[in-house]
């Protein structure tokens, strides 16, 4: 069931209400999803203990968007797991700990012969989802965001940011609104909501608004959209530059040097077309070859057998 940002409330008290927020990319994302879903997490990061979560993997195009290595495709915050790889349990004589200094220390002891764990082997990871806000970036359907079928999300309440209203089983409060781009919704939302827009955000918004639009070519970009990217200039938002096409930019030879000579092709003529070519056509032929011909057989001068006579 989607409820609307109106009937449930503002995006300002959704984000000051949450104590943790996680930001979800939906598979396969777009350039303008993704640039507007780390402008969000960039803008809460300095007020918020928020992460960001994508099932797949970025795209190598995507690079040039700040704060791409932020994107975790393993999401777990909640619990911290410490893990020897490679090392035999049955070697551990016990664990303990103790606090020093207001400082958590944590002890393994070997069995007597046995060496104690290497530093090479210690994992370190986390697991558990800590999130008690869900802010969904795009997608079209549930099937976009398979982590909505963790348990651990039960309880955590669940928005979502697009240019579509998600199709979703779940209670999910909508901020989706028709537009161009995702990433001209996250720039009103972040403004609405005081949160911070930084170079880095404004940034990462005009390089998805450019990217989204194609330049503003595309049919649905309206005056709102330029009074969007107006106001990401003057919040400090930069432009990638254009490259232009000049011989520098070409790697060596691409571009001939020496004028191009069209080489003459050997072609089948027409029978026509070969006479008319022939160098050496015969102007003047012997006046006999136009004189008839008769022919006889001088050893048998039967009418019906002939040998020819020039006469």
């Amino acid at each position: 069931m989607i409820l609307s940002g109106a009937m449930e409330g503002s995006f300002s008290q959704l984000i000051n209400s949450a104590n943790s927020v996680l930001v979800v990319l939906p598979t396969k994302p777009y350039f303008d999803q993704v640039a507007a879903g780390l402008s969000l997490y960039l803008s809460l990061h300095d007020s918020k203990n928020v992460s960001i979560y994508c099932s797949s993997p970025m795209m190598v195009s995507f690079n040039r968007i700040i704060g791409i290595d932020k994107i975790t495709t393993e999401v777990g915050n909640k619990n911290l797991v410490l893990k020897f790889s490679g090392y035999d349990s049955n070697n551990i004589e016990k664990v303990s700990y103790d606090i020093e200094n207001n400082e958590f220390k944590l002890t393994v002891v070997p069995k007597v012969g046995f060496s104690a764990p290497t530093k090479e082997q210690l994992n370190l990871n986390y697991s558990g989802i800590s999130a008690d806000l869900v802010i969904l970036i795009g997608g079209a359907n549930d099937s976009h965001f398979p982590i909505l079928n963790s348990e651990e999300l039960v309880d955590a309440k669940v928005a979502h940011i697009g240019t579509r209203v998600l199709d979703s089983q779940r209670e999910i409060m909508s901020f989706a609104k028709t537009g161009a781009t995702t990433s001209e919704l996250v720039t009103v939302l972040i403004k609405e909501a005081g949160l911070t827009m930084d170079i880095d955000s404004a940034t990462n918004l005009v390089m998805g608004i450019e990217e989204g639009t194609s330049n503003f070519a595309g049919s649905e970009v309206i005056p709102e959209t330029f009074e969007i990217f107006a106001y990401l200039l003057r919040s400090g938002g930069q432009r990638a530059p254009r490259i232009k096409l000049s011989p520098a930019n070409f790697p060596a030879g691409a571009i001939p040097t020496k004028p191009f000579v069209v080489q003459k092709q050997t072609t089948n003529l027409e029978p026509s077309e070969a006479i008319e070519n022939k160098e050496d056509i015969i102007e003047n032929p012997p006046s006999d070859w136009l004189q008839p011909k008769i022919f006889k057989n001088s050893t048998n001068p039967n009418p019906d057998s002939f040998s020819e006579n020039k006469g």
